[in-house]
């Protein structure tokens, strides 16, 4: 949720700003729906209060005509205005908790063709063989099984094999020791079933409730991100100051219905609904954020890096960034058998979006105060589109893969 402060402070600003985030949004509405909230609740408190009055008025004199009709007017009148401001107070509420967070105003201004390109680290290999894509090498070398898994449980999931699983294994054991060492120290390894508060706290619902899958039975909903676990672990916590930053990290599988379908470009482990994924997740005090976004930033390039993988780095657009990001940067690594970029992880500063609806809050060392903490989520990384790169990347002549020096202590025998 965005503080309201923002919208009341300055609502041309607050307008306009939104407007660059989500055309589709009505700000404007949002600005009116809160005026007329706040004008018919102090018009109900108003009319309370005239009625107390009236009550000990009564009490004191005794109950005469006068005072009575007046009461029983006032009554009705309370009934309207209270209906009324039910009414306006639900209307403002699901509009609220659909309003995307504000964008930083460092962004550059519109959607995908505006993210900006801050770093390209490494060079495409080059091959002096025809190279293949990862779905003609995990045919070859016999990684996946795309129609096994189609058919127990339905299309665009994957089964994995042999040298795939190891692979998995020790990508997501290298990197949890990795972010380790760069400071997010807490493991965790959350429930993958959550409630819909859960979602809702971590921004995910209502906006995007047609993405998750559902356990309708038990009210229960699969992750489609560990942020949802992490983001809520806290939730309703009061820190000390001194107790921030926790900084967290946590490898799941993640599932997402990707409702919308799949472009013909997407095949494979491109895009599938169920994926693993190793995150980064940051509650600090809003005064580090920006230095803890670029720490996040950091680890998660030095991944790919020590995996000796090409990959860009991408500052995305206003229109580009996620419903309750105010900042992302985007890794975006070399696929050359897809001959194109593919995001493998999303470093996001969400301020204080999801800890005003989780109410995660810390109170000042100083003058006691409880404020609102930021909270910052990445991959590092998705694994699925990280084995793609490795495939198409380290291929051989004759259709092996080598594996990076940096994972062979890792690899299950």
């Amino acid at each position: 949720m965005i503080d309201l402060r923002l919208l009341r402070d300055d609502p041309d600003r607050f307008i306009t700003s939104l407007k660059n985030k989500d055309y589709s949004f009505d700000a404007h509405k949002l600005v009116v729906l809160d005026e007329q909230r706040r004008v018919l609740l102090s018009d109900v408190e108003r009319l309370r209060h005239e009625k107390n009055e009236l009550a000990d008025q009564i009490a004191r004199q005794g109950i005469k005509n006068e005072l009575r009709e007046k009461s029983i007017e006032i009554g009705k009148l309370l009934k309207e205005y209270e209906k009324k401001f039910v009414i306006v107070e639900k209307q403002f509420h699901d509009l609220y908790l659909s309003c995307p967070n504000l964008p930083a105003d460092d962004l550059p201004i519109g959607g995908k063709e505006a993210n900006l390109v801050v770093s390209e680290v490494g060079h495409k290999p080059v091959f002096d063989f025809p190279i293949k894509n990862h779905l003609e090498l995990g045919k070859l070398n016999s990684w996946f099984d795309f129609e096994a898994a189609a058919q127990m449980t339905g299309s665009n999931f994957v089964f994995y094999m042999g040298d795939a699983v190891r692979l998995m294994y020790a990508l997501a054991m290298f990197m949890l020791k990795h972010n380790q060492e760069h400071g997010f120290t807490s493991l965790m390894l959350p429930p993958y079933l959550v409630n819909e508060q859960s979602l809702e706290v971590a921004s995910n619902f209502p906006k995007f409730r047609d993405q998750v899958y559902a356990i309708e039975q038990d009210n229960l909903y699969l992750i489609p991100t560990a942020e949802v676990s992490l983001t809520n672990i806290y939730r309703n916590i009061i820190f000390e100051q001194d107790e921030l930053p926790k900084r967290m990290t946590s490898w799941t599988s993640c599932f997402r219905r990707e409702a919308g379908g799949y472009g013909s470009a997407e095949r494979g482990l491109i895009r599938i609904h169920q994926f693993e994924k190793v995150e980064l997740y940051t509650i600090c005090l809003p005064e580090d954020a920006e230095r803890e976004q670029e720490r996040m930033l950091a680890c998660a390039e030095e991944i790919l890096k020590k995996l000796e993988l090409h990959y860009r780095v991408s500052l995305l657009a206003t229109q580009d960034c996620s419903f309750p990001s105010a900042k992302t940067y985007d890794l975006e690594v070399w696929m050359p058998g897809q001959d194109a970029y593919y995001e493998v992880s999303s470093i996001s500063n969400c301020t204080d979006f999801q800890s005003r609806r989780g109410g995660i809050r810390y109170r000042e060392n100083d003058d006691k105060k409880i404020r609102f903490t930021y909270t910052l989520n990445g991959s590092s990384l998705a694994l699925p589109r990280l084995i793609i790169a490795l495939m198409e990347t380290y291929q051989q002549n004759d259709g092996s893969i080598i594996i990076p020096e940096v994972l062979k202590p890792y690899i299950l025998c």
